[in-house]
Parts: structure tokens; sequence; C-alpha cells
């Protein structure tokens, strides 16, 4: 089964909303390639200061990545006589490891026209005859699908065929793909494409009627059933095409009602649902006919412990697996028997572990569960559990060895408002209490249902080599905590958001992790919301923020569906044309609407001239507002001991709403924003690089 946390992102991150703005006049700070193009800063000694950091942290990110060049990937694919891997835009396939063979090139973006095209998810078909990937172009949201045979390859391989605009896509058997069509950020269409030796025949096989839901072709495990997922906002659909009779009509599993989350797996001629329908709306296990997979059928087999977080759920031959949260941050595998499901087993994970990836294998191999752990600072290690002997074993077949010594990893707890306890993960070299004069770097999202990234960086491992502590607020709004962990509903969610962001900052203070002076805070897309909206409640609590392809004027852009994302986000914010609670909700917080003069952190913004998803020009229109702010609280000239705040407007061509795919424009972007906030937090330069004056 696909993870239900990367279903459920997938369905809900393509679609952060637009901005509906006009330009404004704002003088925007435009950097091609290694962003020296004009100045961060108008004094010439502090500008630079700022270009000699952002060399030295874009020469020291160079060497950071290449260390870690060589960890584990889930890029590999599983076949039943090959191995599939991906490098540099090739898939190459080889033989199993303890046979000597060279790698054989199946597959090259380099085909198509352009040749920039990165892969972006490998499809097998059933008897490894036809390989289908899916290759997206820089700057564009949409993929192309190339097939080739896997059949007499030779050098001079060509494509049996290439499909445009495909999302996701599944093989029912090896002369049949199931594929849903993309269309800007919408996607609604299912095909059926067959190959026969005629020809090629493309059939429509269901179109999904409401804007606010997003389709996904999925298959199950043990590759004998499809499923084509309908996902909103707060619901979702679920439809069944065996695998054995792809010409049959979907069958409808459970229709959609409003707050019903369900996803399905197959085994043994059963449908396994997790879904939404425990106390307090929990995630639990339940099994039905696969005749007969309607709501009325479903017999509960296990409910997970209240408050844990579902991560993920993996179907086995004889056991369902889950990675679960533990409410203190932990991450824990337990498995279920399917023959008997009162037969549970729990194996903790590495204390140090924040992030988990399944790793999907060949259908032979279904006895036992192969991940991916690691942490911000921690590379990927691969690792395999059998819920058999309950073991957890490295890849390599070694038992778990030592846990790394680099780094400690504190789960701390902070009060919120209304006395709900937000977690917080915190990643440091010192022990806790020699922290004090330490920059801590804060982590938030809070939005979607999904969780705060926490997947390895190795800028992030960079920072806490300098001495930094980083900071994971798990905030109201996000998914770390399940289903059961935002039940206020969306709209009063978002302020218990800033709440939960502003506790979890002062909880850091108070312990003496660090002071306002030493704090910077970073979020991109929605996460801004809460970033934007804690900066003008609370300034004081920051000295520096960075936003990326930041989600700043809500309230406009909910009150225009003429844009394409409106009507879909609503389930997100709420509709301020229809209802004036959701008005006066979305503007006591939104970003934008309460700018008030006063003194703020410094901020860089980082914003892309073709993102699709949150258009340029509502981020010109925050920051000319902001700036005139800024300016206004200054000429008072009441607080003449306030450090001066930066508002700077990092504009960068393309549209790469999740940042630039290019590895050198990446290291350029991440370089600008550590040489900020280590100018913002006035720390000294590097020893490596010397006395910087100014």
């Amino acid at each position: 089964m696909t993870s239900i946390t990367r279903t459920l992102s997938r369905a809900l991150i393509r679609s952060a909303c637009w901005l509906n703005v006009q330009p404004a006049n704002v003088a925007a700070r435009f950097y091609p390639a290694c962003c020296h193009g004009v100045q961060f800063y108008s004094n010439p000694r502090q500008e630079q200061r700022y270009r000699s950091l952002a060399q030295w942290y874009k020469r020291r990110l160079r060497a950071a990545h290449h260390r870690f060049s060589d960890v584990p990937d889930s890029a590999v694919v599983q076949g039943r006589f090959h191995s599939y891997i991906e490098d540099g835009g090739i898939i190459y396939r080889c033989l199993p490891e303890t046979a000597e063979s060279e790698p054989e090139q199946v597959l090259n973006v380099g085909w198509l026209k352009g040749g920039e095209e990165s892969v972006q998810r490998v499809r097998l078909s059933p008897g490894e005859l036809l390989l289908a990937a899916t290759v997206k172009s820089p700057h564009q949201e949409e993929a192309r699908c190339i097939v080739v045979r896997l059949t007499d390859v030779t050098s001079s391989q060509r494509p049996l065929l290439v499909l445009d605009n495909v999302f996701s896509f599944e093989w029912a058997s090896d002369d049949t793909l199931f594929y849903t069509k993309q269309e800007g950020l919408k996607c609604q269409s299912v095909y059926r494409l067959d190959l026969t030796g005629s020809g090629v025949c493309n059939t429509l096989v269901f179109e999904e009627p409401d804007p606010e839901f997003f389709v996904e072709v999925g298959r199950s495990g043990d590759g004998q059933v499809l499923t084509l997922n309908s996902t909103s906002k707060s619901s979702t659909e679920v439809r069944t095409i065996c695998s054995s009779s792809p010409d049959h009509a979907p069958a409808l599993v459970q229709p959609r009602q409003p707050g019903l989350v369900y996803y399905t797996e197959h085994a043994r001629g059963q449908l396994y649902i997790l879904a939404n329908t425990g106390p307090g709306q929990e995630y639990q296990l339940l099994k039905a006919p696969l005749s007969a997979p309607s709501m009325q059928s479903w017999v509960p087999l296990y409910s997970p412990l209240p408050g844990w977080g579902v991560k993920d759920m993996e179907l086995l031959q004889d056991h369902c697996v889950f990675t679960l949260r533990h409410p203190n941050g932990h991450l824990i595998l337990q498995s279920v028997s399917l023959k008997d499901p009162t037969c549970v087993s729990l194996h903790e994970l590495p204390w140090w572990a924040c992030a988990f990836e399944s790793q999907r294998v060949s259908q032979t191999d279904r006895h036992i569960l192969h991940f991916l752990l690691s942490s911000p600072v921690w590379p990927p290690s691969a690792y395999a559990y059998s819920p058999h002997s309950n073991q957890l074993l490295t890849q390599q077949g070694r038992h778990l060895g030592r846990p790394p010594q680099h780094c400690h990893t504190t789960r701390l707890e902070a009060p919120s408002k209304d006395g709900t306890m937000v977690p917080i993960t915190l990643l440091h070299r010192l022990p806790l209490a020699d922290l004090r004069s330490a920059p801590v770097l804060v982590h938030v999202y809070g939005a979607y249902g999904l969780e705060l990234s926490m997947a390895f960086s190795p800028e992030r491992r960079l920072l806490l080599e300098r001495g930094w502590a980083l900071a994971y607020c798990h905030v109201r709004g996000g998914g770390e905590r399940g289903l059961g962990w935002h039940q206020l509903g969306r709209l009063e969610e978002k302020q218990r958001g800033v709440e939960d962001l502003a506790a979890c900052i002062q909880r850091l203070h108070d312990l003496g992790v660090s002071t306002p002076n030493r704090t910077a805070l970073t979020a991109r897309s929605a996460g801004a919301v809460l970033v934007g909206a804690l900066c003008n409640q609370q300034p004081q609590l920051l000295r520096a923020v960075t936003l990326q392809a930041p989600f700043l004027d809500v309230l406009a852009t909910m009150q225009d569906p003429s844009l394409p994302l409106t009507v879909e986000e609503r389930g997100e914010w709420g509709d301020p044309l229809t209802s004036p609670q959701d008005r006066d909700n979305i503007a006591s917080y939104c970003p934008y609407c309460n700018i008030t003069p006063q003194h703020y952190p410094s901020m860089l913004i980082t914003a892309y001239r073709g993102d699709c998803r949150v258009p340029v020009s509502g981020v010109e229109k925050y920051v000319a507002r902001l700036r005139a702010a800024v300016d206004t609280h200054s000429s008072l000239g009441i607080h003449k001991a306030e450090p001066e705040t930066q508002v700077i407007l990092d504009l960068q061509p393309g549209g790469d709403h999740f940042g630039p795919e290019a590895f050198e424009l990446s290291l350029c972007e991440s370089a600008r924003q550590m040489a900020f906030m280590h100018m913002e937090l006035g720390l000294e330069p590097p020893a490596s690089q010397g006395r910087c004056r100014g």
C-alpha cells in the first residue's frame, strides 16, 4: 500500500493557494544565478560581509552534499529479475548483487527534447516486460510518462510511447496501464491505456465532477487490485478495479461523506481499510469482502491507542504493519497478525529517527518490511523489519547497531494557550544546559493535516555542526498526531496553530535554550501563514525569519472564486464569501491584513516569478505593506535601541514553488538564507573565513 502520508500529501500540497492581488510597486531584489547582482544591504560594509558569508556557506554546502552523496535512496525499484536504479536522468537495470554484470541502460530522459527532465516515479509491469516512468521539466507542473520495453534492450533503445500531462500511473497487466491526467494543478480524469498488437487504445475510465477532489491511481501490495482514490481536504472516496479484469467498470467502495477519510488495501481476497471511524475520529483497521465493500460490511480488526498518530500502513503476506508516532514523538512499529488480529507486537525504532519512508519491493517478498529511517541531521539508513520474529535488521542482515553519537534528540512539550501540550523535537550537539548562547532555527508548517518534514538535509546538518540547535514545532493544523490532533475544525485551527507556535518558542526561551535575539524561524508555502501571523502578534519572540514561496494574503485569495484553486481550498481555509464567520476568522490571522506599525523581525522572503501556486504579485503586495509599517514605526523614534529591521524580497526566475531543482541554484538559495540568518543574529564570522568588518 502506498504510504497514507504520501497519498494525502500528494493530494494536498499540489493545491496550496493562489494569491489574487495586483502587482505592487515594490523595489524587489532580483538575483540571477548566485545572487550578487544587487545589494542585500545598503551599507557597503554589511553588503561585503553578507557576500563573503554567502560564498563561504556555498562552499561548505557543496562539501556537505558531497559527503552524503552515497546515502541510501528510495529511488531503487526491485523487479522479479532485476534491480532498477536511477542516476542522473538515466534508469539502469542490473542483475541481483550476487551476479557479476554491468548495469544496462533502459531509459534516458535525454531521449526527450530538451533533456533537462528529472525522473519522478517508476513502475514495472507485472511480468517485467515494460517500464513506465514520469519525468518533469524544471519550472513546469505537468510531467510526461515514458513507456519502454524491457525485452531486447539495445543501445539504440527509444520510448515505445510518451504520454503528456501524467500525474499517477499503475500497471494492471503487461499490456494495460491506468493513469491520471493532470491539467494545471488539477487531476480529475483516469484513463486506461491498452497496448494491443494493432496499436494503442486510450479509454476514459473515470472523471471526478467535484473540483474539490483530486484523483490518483494506486495499486495494492499484492498487485491484485487497482484503486482510484478521490481525495479532498476532508474526505475520500475509493473505487477498485481487479487487475485480472481491467476492462470492467470501477467498483465504488464507500460513497464520500463529509469528514470520512479512508484508504484501502487488498490481501487474501479481502479489502483491508484504514479509516477514521474510531473513537474521536482516530484511525482504525477494518476488513470487508471485495464483493461487498461498503461501510455496512466493515468489520473492525484493530485500533491504535488514542493520541498515537498513524504515519504509514503496509500490508504484508500475513501481517499489517503500522508506523506510529507516540505522543512524545518517538516512532514505533506495530504489527497486527491478519490471521489473529488480537496478536499484536510492538517494536520501538531508534530514538534518533524522525522520518520514515517505506520502500516498494518485489511482490515475491511480502514477508519483510523494508524502509528508510532518517532525521534532519542523520542521513537515511536502510532497515528491514520481520513481523514473525519482531526483529529490526539493517538491510545488510546485521542487527541494529549503535545509534549516532553526534547529536542529541530531545523531545519537549509546550503548553499552548488553551492548555494543549504541543510537541517539540529539538536537535542539538551541546547539552541542553549549555545552549543559552546557541543560535536556534525553528521550523513549522501546520497546514493541510500534513506533517512537518523532518527528512535528512545536508543544510540542516551543516547548521548543527556550526553549533546551531534545530527546533521542530509540531503545531495543530499539521498531521503529527493523527486525525485526533485536529478536531477543532479548520477555521479555529489556524489561530490555535499560531498560539501553539508562540508557546513552543516561549518554551525554548524559558528553558534557556536560546534568547529572542538568537532565534530564527523558517517556513514555506502555507506554513508562512502561521509565521506571518506570529510576527504580527508577538514579534518580540524572534530576530530573523526566512520564508520561501509564502502564502501571505489568505483573505484576498479566498474571496476570488475565479482562481483555479480557491474552490478546492475552502475545506482548508473556509469560504469568506458565504460565511461572515469564516471571513472574520480568516481576517483575524491573515498575515497581510494584520500588518501594523511596530518593530518586526528581519525577513528574507524568497519568491518565484512563475509560481502558479503563489503568484509573485501577492508577495510583492505583502512586502510593500510590511516595509511601509516598518518605516512608519522607525520614523517615530520611540525605541532607538531596537535593531534595524531588514525586509528583503529575493525574487527568482522560474516557477519552482518547492525550490529550484537545479543543484547549483539550490546551493545558492540555501547559502543566501544562511548568510542572512548569520548576519541578522549577529553571529561571529566563521573561523576559516577570517574576521569580517562591519
